[in-house]
């Protein structure tokens, strides 16, 4: 089982190293070079952390020294600054690049995962009070449960094993799962090698199973549940396979995704503060990089895999078990100043 992490200061600083792997310093070579793009993600990502918005990060950072220190920023950027930082970083190229990054530090040398699993689930679109979801309708006897038909709907494949997410697929709901698998899969495997992919019965379908399997090579466990029920075997030769040997102890970690997406709706939060489908969308890719992140956070040692080096700041302290962590002055220390 995975934990995650709670320091802010850690997560910034995994969040900086990340990038610089995956971003340039500077968007382009006339940037006025006030914040690397570095700088600009782990901003970011602190947003997500402390489920707070752009002007209450920037509020934050104002007040929190040491937190600024870490990431190195001798000023606090504007709010604006980090809302178009957002808006560019968080597009699907430089997103990927982001999620490879933290993938990369993640994986083996061999990138291979065994077992994998695909699952989608709901978020909210904007802050609703419980009660008025629950709140008596007009006429008698009769609960309001439904407040709106759309919402957004994120899909991810993860590791079971580690809880890293591997690609993700962002649409709204309420969708299939069926005709999505394909979309949300091909990602992970330009990252991975996966042995194994579990799936629940909204995946189930021969094409899928075809897809998987003799496209990508990969061992199929979906139970064949799909359709009307019936004592009839199905017809397709693999949903045939499932019906008649199905794998129930492997299958058994299948519930591992919805770990994975408890933890993102405990940690980071369920709503989305976007208003529009692309603002939302943006919202999901930054909620499952922070969550790769602060797993990442708590393996220090994934980060001397595959033969990289871990990224060191100036000043940082390489002793103890997290080499990430800055050597800040004692709290009560003040400097002294020479003549």
């Amino acid at each position: 089982m995975s934990t995650t992490s709670k320091s802010p200061r850690k997560v910034a600083l995994v969040a900086l190293a990340a990038a610089r792997q995956a971003l340039p310093a500077y968007a382009h070579r006339f940037s006025p070079r006030l914040y690397t793009q570095p700088q600009l993600f782990a901003c970011i990502v602190l947003k997500a952390f402390f489920k707070t918005d752009y002007r209450g990060i920037t509020a934050m950072l104002e007040d929190l020294r040491d937190l600024r220190r870490a990431i190195g920023l001798r000023r606090v950027p504007h709010f604006t600054t980090l809302q178009k930082a957002a808006r560019r970083l968080l597009l699907s190229t430089p997103a990927g690049r982001l999620l490879d990054a933290t993938i990369r530090l993640a994986m083996k040398e061999s990138g291979r995962v065994e077992l994998a699993a695909v699952d989608s689930s709901g978020l909210e679109s904007r802050h609703v009070s419980r009660y008025f979801v629950h709140r008596r309708s007009r006429e008698p006897g009769l609960w309001q449960t439904t407040t709106y038909t759309r919402f957004p709907k994120l899909a991810v494949v993860c590791d079971c094993d580690s809880h890293m997410i591997l690609s993700t697929l962002r649409t709204r709901g309420p969708t299939p799962d069926v005709n999505q698998l394909q979309r949300t899969l091909t990602p992970a495997l330009r990252r991975v090698r996966i042995a194994t992919l579990t799936a629940d019965a909204g995946y189930d379908s021969e094409a899928n199973h075809v897809f998987v399997r003799e496209q990508c090579g990969i061992e199929t466990i979906i139970p064949a549940k799909h359709g009307r029920p019936t004592t009839r075997l199905p017809t397709g030769h693999y949903r045939r396979m499932m019906a008649c040997n199905f794998d129930t102890i492997r299958y058994g970690q299948r519930w591992q995704v919805e770990t994975v997406f408890s933890m993102i709706k405990r940690n980071l939060g369920s709503e989305l503060s976007g208003r529009t489908r692309w603002s939302q969308s943006r919202d999901m890719i930054l909620l499952t990089l922070v969550h790769n992140i602060t797993i990442l956070l708590t393996n220090p040692e994934l980060f001397y895999r595959a033969g990289q080096e871990p990224f060191r700041p100036s000043g940082l302290r390489v002793t103890g078990v997290f080499n990430l962590i800055p050597a800040l002055p004692h709290a009560n220390s003040v400097p002294r100043r020479t003549a």
